[in-house]
C-alpha cells in the first residue's frame, strides 16, 4: 500500500511539473520564471528548496548525536543565510535585472572573474545535489522493503526529477515547490503529533533532551571549541549567499518587495520546521532506546525512517515519505537547474557559443540539465560522505572564493577587479593548502580562507594597479 501511494505521488509531481512547463517560452521563463512569481510562491520555493534530505535525515541524525551545538551550520546558519540574503542582497541584485549570479561578477568586475566564479559555484553544487540523490536512493530502498537497492533508487529518482526540471525549468520548480511545501508542513506536523503521544508529549522529549545536554547550543571552553563552532556557522550563513539557486528565487519575484519578503519568510519557515525532524529523531531514542541507540552509533541517518516504518500507522508512513520525497525532489530540482543555467549562460554563451538565439539557449540549457544530472549521479554513487557532510562541505568553496567579491562589490565602491583577483587567489589558496597539508580541528580551513579573502580584497583594491587588465569594466 505504501509503495502505491508513493508511486501515485511521484506521478502527480511529474504531472504538475509538466503542466507548468507550458509557460516556458524563452530562456528567461526557464531561468527566472519571467520574473512573475507572487509572494506565496517565492516563499514556498525558498523554503522547499532548502528543506531537503539534509534537513529531514542529516540534521536530525546530527542532533541526536551531538545536540544543538552540532547543527549550528544547519538550520541556524542556513536560515540566517536566507534572512541576510533577503534583507541585504535581494534589493540590490533584483534591481540589476540579471539572469544569473555569474552575470553579476561580469558586470561588476570582468569576464575572467565571471568564468572563475561560475566554475567555483558549479563545483559547490556537486555535494548538495549528490546528497539529494543519495537520499532518493535510500527512500526507494526503504519503501520497497529492499526490493530496489540504493543505486537503482538513485537512478529512478534522478530520472523523475530530470523529467520535469528539464521541460519546465523555474516554472516547474516553483509551482511544484508550492505543492511540496504544503505536503512537507502537513506531513511533519501530523507525524509530530502522533509520535509525541507515544513519548508523553513534547514537554517530556524536551526535558529529556535538556537533561542529556542536547539543548546546549553554545560550546563550553576556550577558543579551541569556539573557533570551530563559529567556522561551521559562517560556512553556511555566508557561503550559501553567492549561490545561483538563492539568486534565482530572489530575482524570480514579481517585484523587489516580494523578493525581500519571500526570502526572509522562507528563511523563518525553514528555521521553524527544521526542528520537527530533530524532535522526531530524538523521540525515537526514547521509544526504543536499545534499538535506536545502537542505530545512532552505526548509521544515524536511518533512525527517523525506521521510527516511521516500525512505530507509526500506515497513514503516518504515507505522509512522512510523501513529505520526505517532497523535500528531496524540491531541493534536487533546484540544485540541478542552478549550475546548468550558469554553465550555459556564463560559460557557453560568453566563451564558446557567443551567437546563440534565445531558443538555442533554451534548448542548450535543457541538454546541460540532463548532462549535469548524469555527472552528479555518478558522483553520488561513489561518495562515502554522509548526507549532512555532503551539504556542509558544499559551501566552503563559495565562502572562500565568491562571497567577498559579491559583498564588497555591492557595498564598497572602491572594490575593483584587482581586489577581486587577490581575494579569490588568497582565499582559495589558503583554504586548499590547509585542507591538503595541515588540516586542523581548531582552525577550520574555510574560516582562514575567508579571512584571507577579505585581506586580498582590501589589499588589491588599495594597492596601485599592477596591470591594466585588472581594471574594472567601464
Amino acid at each position: 500500500m505504501l509503495i502505491w501511494f508513493v508511486m501515485i505521488y511521484l506521478l502527480f509531481s511529474v504531472g504538475v511539473g509538466l503542466f507548468a512547463s507550458r509557460r516556458v517560452h524563452s530562456a528567461r521563463d526557464f531561468v527566472v520564471a519571467g520574473r512573475n512569481l507572487p509572494l506565496p510562491i517565492v516563499t514556498a520555493t525558498v523554503f522547499a528548496t532548502w528543506f531537503g534530505a539534509e534537513t529531514v535525515l542529516g540534521i536530525s541524525a546530527t542532533f541526536v548525536k551531538d545536540g544543538l551545538s552540532g547543527v549550528v551550520a544547519d538550520p541556524f546558519g542556513a536560515s540566517m543565510c536566507l534572512i541576510i540574503a533577503g534583507l541585504f542582497f535581494a534589493p540590490l541584485l533584483y534591481r540589476m535585472n540579471l539572469l544569473t549570479i555569474g552575470d553579476y561578477y561580469r558586470t561588476r568586475y570582468n569576464s575572467k572573474i565571471e568564468l572563475i566564479m561560475t566554475v567555483c559555484i558549479m563545483v559547490s553544487y556537486l555535494g548538495w545535489v549528490s546528497a539529494q540523490l543519495t537520499a532518493l536512493g535510500l527512500v526507494f530502498n526503504l519503501v520497497t522493503g529492499g526490493a530496489i537497492d540504493r543505486p537503482t533508487g538513485m537512478v529512478i529518482g534522478t530520472v523523475i526529477v530530470l523529467t520535469y526540471t528539464m521541460f519546465g525549468g523555474m516554472w516547474s520548480v516553483a509551482l511544484l515547490d508550492f505543492v511540496q511545501m504544503t505536503v512537507i508542513m502537513a506531513g511533519m506536523l501530523l507525524i509530530a503529533v502522533l509520535v509525541s503521544a507515544d513519548v508523553g508529549g513534547v514537554g517530556a522529549v524536551v526535558n529529556h533532551a535538556q537533561t542529556a545536554g542536547k539543548l546546549q547550543f553554545f560550546p563550553q571552553g576556550g577558543y579551541e571549541v569556539w573557533v570551530p563552532f563559529i567556522g561551521a556557522g559562517i560556512t553556511m550563513m555566508l557561503g550559501s549567499i553567492p549561490q545561483q539557486d538563492v539568486f534565482q528565487r530572489m530575482t524570480s519575484a514579481k517585484d523587489e518587495k516580494t523578493a525581500v519578503r519571500g526570502s526572509v519568510g522562507g528563511g523563518v519557515l525553514y528555521f521553524a520546521f527544521a526542528f520537527v525532524p530533530m524532535f522526531l529523531a530524538y523521540s525515537a531514542t526514547l521509544i526504543d532506546p536499545q534499538v535506536f541507540g545502537a542505530m545512532v552509533e552505526s548509521d544515524s541517518q536511518m533512525v527517523l525512517p525506521n521510527l516511521i516504518l516500525h512505530h507509526t500507522p500506515l497513514v503516518a508512513q504515507i505522509f512522512f515519505f510523501g513529505a520526505l520525497l517532497s523535500a528531496i525532489m524540491s531541493t534536487a530540482s533546484a540544485t540541478l537547474l542552478a549550475p546548468s543555467v550558469m554553465f550555459t549562460e556564463n560559460i557557453l554563451k560568453h566563451f564558446a557559443l557567443k551567437h546563440m538565439s534565445d531558443q538555442q539557449m533554451l534548448r542548450t540549457m535543457r541538454i546541460i540539465v540532463v548532462s549535469f544530472g548524469g555527472l552528479v549521479l555518478w558522483f553520488a554513487m561513489h561518495s562515502q560522505a554522509s548526507i549532512f557532510e555532503m551539504v556542509e562541505s558544499a559551501y566552503k568553496v563559495t565562502l572562500v572564493a565568491a562571497f567577498v567579491p559579491l559583498a564588497f562589490g555591492l557595498y564598497w565602491k572602491r572594490a575593483n577587479t584587482q581586489g577581486a583577483v587577490f581575494s579569490i587567489v588568497l582565499g582559495l589558496s589558503v583554504w586548499l593548502l590547509m585542507e591538503m597539508y595541515c588540516p586542523s580541528e581548531i582552525w577550520p580551513a574555510q574560516l582562514l580562507g575567508l579571512l584571507m579573502s577579505i585581506l586580498g580584497m582590501l589589499l588589491g583594491s588599495w594597492l596601485p594597479k599592477l596591470s591594466g587588465r585588472w581594471g574594472n569594466r567601464p
